[in-house]
């Protein structure tokens, strides 16, 4: 896992990155976000584990879950977004262990990361200060009705006009689930494909504030 550490620990963001990445990927972030000193941010950047992937011909690499088909509804492998799940909701309980209050925890994620933000978040027995779901879409959207214990959680999601991994399309109907949940979601998109620009950076650094403040 990479770390970004504050002087004075507060608040913790805790970054997922996406299909083949690690955390090393989406570490530069940090520092680049230029959050005040003040605000005490320690960003947390886990390592998904290796395994194959069935539709990269079961090539070995760093998921949160295996991918066999490119349909959207069968995309994500449940049970592997629901172990990931449990790893990555054992690290926030670390977190608040250690004394970080759940509302001083943000979780974000990218794509695959996005996934198990999306879907860990809303059912986490703390209600954490809010999500980034970055160039994502839902795993089973439709059991969030039965399962969700957070309907005024507050979400960020951003994706690329252009994206040729995770079509438009999907992140807006992961928006639209989210919103007829009762969800404070917000949507961007921003011209360009499957990765973040400086103008996304931007505004997740202004929501940042917010929710940390």
């Amino acid at each position: 896992m990479s770390v970004f550490d504050a002087p004075e620990h507060k608040c913790t963001v805790i970054w997922l990155h996406g299909l083949g990445d690690s955390g090393e990927g989406f570490a530069p972030v940090a520092a680049h976000l230029n959050l005040p000193a003040e605000l005490g941010v320690k960003f947390l950047f886990p390592h998904a584990p290796v395994q194959a992937v069935t539709i990269n011909g079961g090539m070995e690499m760093r998921a949160w879950y295996d991918i066999k088909s490119l349909d959207l509804d069968k995309r994500a492998d449940a049970q592997g977004v629901q172990q990931s799940a449990q790893s990555i909701s054992a690290l926030i309980d670390e977190q608040i262990a250690a004394g970080i209050p759940a509302d001083k925890i943000i979780l974000a994620g990218f794509s695959q990361g996005g996934v198990i933000a999306l879907h860990l978040a809303p059912r986490y027995h703390h209600k954490l200060a809010g999500v980034m779901a970055l160039s994502t879409y839902m795993s089973e959207p439709e059991r969030l009705t039965d399962e969700a214990r957070h309907r005024d959680l507050n979400i960020f999601m951003a994706h690329g006009d252009f994206d040729n991994v995770v079509p438009l399309e999907a992140g807006k109907q992961a928006y639209t689930y989210l919103q007829n949940e009762g969800m404070n979601v917000s949507w961007q998109s921003y011209a360009m494909a499957h990765q973040v620009c400086d103008a996304e950076l931007h505004a997740i650094r202004q929501w940042l504030l917010e929710r940390l403040s």
